[in-house]
């Protein structure tokens, strides 16, 4: 069952969608569909004090309103938790099971957010609810670049965006304190109007 603050970030978007297409309203207000080619979140934790493990979960699907004219923005983002991919399948495996990412239980995980931080044009910063095994968490990610340009028929915008969760804190705590509870995500992604 999916969040109901996802419920209503979709349905935000559809109303700025349809208030775009048809009057001036909110005539800076933009909707992105996120390029499956180009959407993935990479993350990174502490493997035993000594390396780092990395993988990545995607691609990603959602949907984004910007208006950069008047500072704000939308985004409803779905992971799949199957997704995951470190490059050992036997790691994947285990990283689904129950005591992490519940896969079964949990095929997806979401980030809602409202809060869009804009320094002059450029998207810095976005705000929202991380949820991960059916529990939802603050989550703030930075952006460490953002742009857009001009493509035939429309726009694409997107960019790399960074933040940190501790695991713990959804109930994925196998293996704490040998292996890191600071899980840091890197997010990138592109979309087009």
């Amino acid at each position: 069952m999916q969040p109901a603050a996802f419920h209503i970030a979709a349905a935000r978007a559809a109303f700025l969608w349809a208030a775009t297409a048809g009057g001036p309203a909110y005539a800076q207000a933009w909707v992105y569909t996120l390029d499956p080619d180009h959407s993935f979140v990479h993350f990174e934790v502490q493997h035993f004090g000594t390396s780092t493990t990395r993988g990545r979960f995607g691609p990603v699907r959602g949907v984004v309103v910007l208006d950069r004219a008047a500072g704000r923005g939308e985004l409803s983002l779905r992971i799949p938790t199957a997704s995951v991919d470190t490059g050992i399948p036997v790691f994947n495996a285990r990283l689904r099971q129950a005591d992490l990412l519940a896969s079964d239980e949990h095929p997806e995980a979401f980030f809602v957010a409202t809060r869009f931080r804009f320094e002059g044009p450029r998207l810095a910063e976005v705000r929202g609810e991380f949820t991960l095994r059916g529990i939802g968490q603050a989550l703030s990610l930075h952006a460490t670049h953002f742009a857009c340009r001009s493509v035939e028929g429309g726009e694409v915008c997107g960019g790399d965006f960074e933040g940190e969760v501790l695991r713990g804190d959804f109930g994925a705590t196998f293996g704490l304190p040998l292996v890191g509870d600071r899980v840091r995500l890197k997010v990138q992604v592109e979309g087009r109007r």
